[in-house]
């Protein structure tokens, strides 16, 4: 199965069903909170990104090409939750959501790519960041928090570490379409990978793993030879048209993100789905001859 980039006609029968949500004729499901992360290094093709491609198995998005992520778990609200860099009232505002929610945002961000790739945002204080987490220690705490027998706040004081809070950068937010069965109200966020970490392929949840510079990924789902989803493909793009990592960090710490709940927009055959505002103009760049 191909899944066409942005901007693609959408059948009829999508634009169906979601005229009928829009018409109130039919109730969306209702949306789970999820964290995701853009993990950046540099290449000499520009910023490269980590990607797992999700199990064929998955109900959701199964076979594509994501970032680390997942969705937002109860303990990740935890008020006690070790913590260091711009507070839950700076991140609040940033992610357009109240701070008990962006608490939780930056914790799942951090647990989710700890728990998919083995990074870990954290360090023992403000100035330094775990430089290895390879062994098997770090190993049975990552698949106990993966499993959920060990809660994010209990892991970092058992280890006498903060969330680096400074080291995340705000990038977009993605509401799933109304007439999708299983939805997901989804902040993105990016981040470079902290110097003496390597990832590690080790989440469940992907049948493989790799690191691409963002403008092949891109090539490739133009070609059909990766499977990604639209806020993915854009996102890509998006962070393809930097020339370094830092240069995306220094994007991501002046900016404030809004939800994007994609909805139906004409096209001269039909109906697509549409894009942030922003983007619209990285899009066209994109597909001009």
């Amino acid at each position: 199965m191909r899944i066409p980039v942005p901007p693609v006609r959408l059948p009829d029968h999508l634009v169906e069903a979601a005229q009928e949500y829009t018409e109130g004729r039919r109730e969306p499901a209702e949306p789970r909170d999820a964290a995701t992360v853009i993990l950046l290094r540099d290449s000499e093709r520009g910023p490269a990104v980590y990607y797992l491609r999700r199990q064929v198995s998955m109900e959701f998005a199964a076979g594509m090409c994501v970032y680390p992520g997942g969705r937002v778990d109860p303990r990740d609200f935890d008020r006690d939750v070790a913590w260091e860099g711009p507070a839950p009232s700076d991140w609040a505002q940033r992610l357009g959501c109240d701070e008990e929610m962006a608490r939780a945002l930056v914790c799942a961000a951090v647990r989710e790519t700890f728990e998919e790739s083995g990074v870990l945002l954290a360090g023992p204080h403000e100035h330094e960041v775990v430089a290895d987490t390879t062994g098997a220690d770090w190993e049975a705490d990552r698949a106990a928090l993966e499993s959920h027998e060990l809660a994010m706040t209990e892991f970092l004081t058992n280890r006498g570490l903060v969330l680096r809070t400074d080291l995340l950068g705000a990038w977009a937010a993605w509401l799933t379409p109304v007439f999708e069965p299983k939805r997901f109200r989804t902040w993105f966020f990016v981040a470079l990978l902290p110097e003496g970490q390597r990832t590690r392929d080790v989440s469940s949840e992907s049948s493989e793993v790799t690191w691409l510079p963002a403008s092949d990924a891109v090539a490739m789902a133009d070609r059909g030879e990766m499977l990604m989803m639209p806020p993915t493909y854009l996102t890509s793009l998006e962070v393809s048209g930097s020339v370094t990592s830092s240069d995306v960090m220094d994007v991501a710490r002046g900016r404030s993100v809004e939800m994007h709940t994609p909805g139906l927009e004409a096209l001269e055959d039909g109906w697509t789905l549409s894009v942030p505002d922003h983007l619209r103009s990285v899009l066209a760049a994109h597909s001009a001859p």
